[in-house]
């Protein structure tokens, strides 16, 4: 699956009759007799023009969008209406902020005059050697070399590009992110992001760092530490997405809502957030970590690791310094520095973690353990490794 780079942006219509309907179902029922007449009346010009100017780059040819937007400015100088002051909330669809996401529910509830499902949001994130986390809360590990697309919907086209780590393993990580917002009504033009290693730039590939109209900030990147660690987020699709460099790897991190997420044709079935990895591509065994203890163990051609600095016992000690759980993240920390004996993927296990507790929606789902019910290194001053650990133990065998 190749992400387009180029013109690949939805086709928009022209919404001047939505702001024509929406602007007479205002005024229909004032009474130019009655007190209060030209404020009303003012207010309701004012959301019309609001309107129109959301519709304007994708209304530019439009005759009758034109004649709206003259019209509009013949009736504000014959009433001696302000372009600034109060709009109209009557009408729900002028009132929201279209290019908000979290009013969209609140809208659709008003107009249909009863209570809605709450928005439902999911979490995806990916780091280490690769370790990824589905929308569906799966917990896989998997080796994934090359280009994939992690999303890849409607709205949103994430790709990674993952490199091996160490000679002899399959184990690789991330040092390629592709992020393409799609342009979305008047809300942003399609942008694109790329990070490589040792370039995380705060700021979109034509050198802008929101979309959309700037007042609104519906688009909009955030430097929280410079070449290190950057926020992306998107009000008018209700998605944020976190990108940071540890050590010389990438890790991503997306809350999205489960109604884009699932906005998708056919084609796009191949997304690592929504499907999991291939079967092929995957190197834990049924959610647990094959984990190469005290870098003895061989792959299947025979051909040794690099030996890791770290035993099983000190990795399991500097895991355990940056997380006291011993949940899948503990266990990812582990599985990283005996297979490369990087300090830098405890920091990218940590980070994955308080990415989660950041944008995770359920707290009770924070935590993922082994399905042999989290059993752990042992407790001992040896760190001794149980028979019920021998699954989290294996080969890695691909």
């Amino acid at each position: 699956s190749v992400l387009c780079l180029g013109d690949c942006h939805l086709q928009t219509p022209c919404r001047i009759q939505k702001c024509t309907t929406d602007f007479v179902s205002l005024t229909s029922h004032l009474n130019s007799a009655l007190l209060g007449f030209d404020l009303e009346f003012c207010k309701a010009l004012r959301a019309y023009f609001a309107c129109t100017y959301r519709n304007s780059k994708v209304c530019r040819g439009n005759l009758v969008y034109h004649s709206a937007v003259l019209g509009i400015s013949d009736l504000m100088s014959q009433r001696n209406c302000s372009k600034d002051g109060p709009t109209s909330s009557t009408n729900p669809d002028v009132a929201h902020d279209s290019c908000n996401y979290s009013g969209h529910a609140e809208a659709r509830e008003h107009q249909e005059q009863e209570k809605t499902t709450p928005t439902t949001y999911l979490f995806c994130g990916l780091f280490g050697d690769p370790h990824l986390r589905t929308f569906k809360d799966h917990f896989q590990t998997c080796k994934v070399e090359g280009a994939w697309p992690l999303i890849d919907n409607n709205y949103l086209s994430v790709q990674v590009t993952n490199v091996p780590v160490v000679p002899g393993s399959s184990a690789t990580a991330t040092n390629k992110i592709t992020i393409i917002f799609k342009s979305y009504q008047d809300c942003t033009d399609q942008k694109v992001y790329q990070a490589v290693t040792d370039d995380l730039p705060a700021a979109f590939v034509d050198g802008t760092i929101s979309g959309g109209d700037g007042n609104t900030k519906s688009l909009q990147i955030v430097e929280k530490i410079s070449g290190k660690y950057i926020e992306m987020h998107a009000r008018y699709i209700g998605t944020t997405v976190y990108v940071r460099q540890l050590g010389h790897y990438l890790t991503l991190a997306i809350r999205m809502p489960q109604e884009l997420v699932m906005a998708y044709e056919e084609s796009q079935d191949l997304q690592l957030c929504v499907n999991g990895c291939p079967s092929s591509e995957r190197i834990d065994y049924s959610g647990h970590l094959p984990l190469p203890v005290m870098g003895q163990l061989l792959p299947q051609d025979g051909t040794a690791y690099p030996q890791s600095v770290y035993t099983l016992e000190t990795a399991t000690t500097k895991c355990h310094e940056k997380m006291l759980v011993k949940d899948i993240y503990f266990y990812s920390c582990v599985f990283d520095l005996l297979t490369t004996g990087d300090m830098n993927f405890t920091a990218a296990a940590h980070s994955a973690l308080r990415d989660v507790e950041a944008l995770h929606p359920r707290k009770e789902h924070w935590h993922i353990f082994p399905r042999s019910g989290g059993g752990g290194l042992g407790k001992s001053s040896k760190f001794f490794v149980g028979l019920e650990l021998v699954c989290l133990i294996l080969v890695v065998v691909l």
